[in-house]
């Protein structure tokens, strides 16, 4: 893997099995007022990659990522134990990306994936980051926080499985502020960016259910890693 750029903010920012894939690219062109200080690199799932083929302006090819200022990686499950087999002492990919972050940023998050971050499933490249995710700071010796935006059909995200697997992320292992702390003290790694109150989705429906507007997520980033508006 790349070697870590020394001096700068680290984004991992993440997308899953959904249309609002095809967003990725104008977030990361939005943070790109903050190179040199920041680094991102990006993991897409095999389900992801569906949408950035190249098929139009606003999809374009998952290698054209790195191109974007600030990129300096683009991964998918085969960068996990490939293209050598493993060996004693050599990285291991999802857990050098879980110490490289600052902050890990799924967007959008699947219906899926999300069922596999609740559950505790590691099947893949970033469920494993994910369940890898020193939740104390107690093993890198910081607290960091995963922030998702689901993105799913109105149905799926009424449906009431997706309530459950949601109120585990806010409820369970939700950041929030430890009561009485002077100085900021929180608990919790997961911060979820809830999906627009109704939008015309692309399947057609309408209804709840589309990823936060991009342009909200990438404030989010922002504010979340400390990066000023201008650079």
């Amino acid at each position: 893997m790349p070697p870590t750029t020394n001096n700068r903010t680290h984004l991992l920012l993440a997308a899953t099995g959904s249309v609002a894939t095809i967003k990725i690219p104008n977030i990361i062109t939005a943070l790109a007022r903050h190179t040199p200080h920041l680094s991102i690199r990006v993991i897409l799932t095999n389900h992801a990659q569906n949408f950035l083929a190249g098929q139009s302006a606003e999809q374009p090819t998952v290698a054209s990522l790195l191109s974007l200022p600030g990129v300096e990686a683009v991964y998918d499950d085969r960068a996990e134990w490939g293209p050598e087999p493993w060996t004693r002492g050599a990285d291991i990919l999802h857990i050098e990306l879980r110490r490289w972050a600052d902050i890990l940023v799924i967007a959008p998050l699947s219906a899926n994936t999300l069922a596999k971050l609740a559950n505790g499933f590691s099947d893949n490249l970033l469920t494993s980051v994910c369940r890898a995710w020193d939740t104390d700071g107690q093993v890198d010796g910081r607290r960091k926080r995963i922030v998702v935006a689901p993105a799913m059909n109105t149905a799926m995200w009424r449906h009431p499985v997706t309530a459950k697997h949601v109120r585990v992320l806010e409820e369970e292992w939700g950041v929030r502020r430890v009561e009485g702390s002077g100085d900021g003290e929180e608990t919790g790694w997961f911060e979820v960016l809830r999906p627009q109150a109704s939008k015309v989705l692309a399947c057609g429906d309408v209804g709840s259910g589309a990823m936060l507007e991009w342009t909200e997520i990438v404030k989010v980033v922002e504010a979340r890693l400390g990066l000023s508006g201008e650079e």
